[in-house]
């Protein structure tokens, strides 16, 4: 059983009531409480309502898309650190990429092992926890991250980030000045093997870029390499 299933609640969102009924029997049998919806609309009230501790999110969904439901949820700030794991049946890549641009946390195509998804829901849920553990802060410039809060401000205003993408400052706060390389990323924020989709680091990074404005610039591209943050920035108490 997933180290934090009993005290975790999941939100299944398919139109499909077999695929839905495979997804909740796998969680539930992992020790999750799972609810579920069936539309875009209802998945968007029950994770304001529920506030889950993650959503497995189907794309194609009757009125308002999967896509759309992502949107609504990363612009409220009730919603926007929720973790989304979308569950699709489009395979090509710009459908992953516009998915990961809008704040997924992971990607899984159908057919799929309901197993791996049961383990890609816990890991991803590992990175949440471990995302608020440690109680220093780390400054960089004008961006001061609170890992015990889960919080980030840039120049003071609070930017709201996703447990992944949170994870990532961190990780690349921690390492200033040194680049890390997209395999070494996947495997430690992602906890994926290092042949496992690097698009998904740009998409992320360019996520953190976005979000934090101006101070975005301090997150260096390393060409054929990686990432960094620069190494000429502060460590917070």
């Amino acid at each position: 059983m997933p180290q934090f299933a009993s005290d975790q609640r999941v939100l299944v969102v398919d139109d499909e009531p077999d695929i839905a009924a495979l997804v909740v029997y796998h969680l539930a049998k992992a020790g999750y409480r799972v609810s579920t919806a069936a539309t875009g609309a209802d998945a968007v009230h029950a994770a304001r309502a529920e506030r889950p501790a993650i959503i497995v999110l189907d794309l194609m969904l009757p009125g308002m898309s999967g896509y759309d439901v992502l949107e609504a949820l990363r612009a409220d700030p009730a919603t926007a650190a929720i973790p989304a794991l979308m569950l699709t049946a489009r395979r090509e890549e710009e459908d992953r990429i516009r998915g990961l641009s809008l704040g997924a946390d992971d990607y899984v195509t159908k057919p799929f092992s309901p197993q791996e998804l049961v383990l890609r829901v816990g890991a991803i849920l590992r990175r949440a926890h471990r995302g608020g553990a440690p109680t220093n802060v780390i400054t960089v410039g004008p961006i001061r991250m609170d890992r015990e809060q889960h919080q980030v401000t840039v120049n003071g205003d609070a930017v709201e980030f996703t447990p992944t993408e949170f994870r990532l400052l961190v990780l690349l706060a921690e390492r200033r000045g040194r680049v890390q390389p997209r395999a070494r990323l996947l495997e430690e924020v992602w906890e994926a093997s290092p042949d496992v989709q690097t698009r998904t680091v740009d998409m992320h990074v360019q996520r953190l870029r976005a979000k934090l404005g101006e101070a975005g610039e301090l997150i260096e591209t390393v060409r054929g390499f990686g990432y960094r943050i620069r190494a000429d920035e502060r460590r917070g108490p």
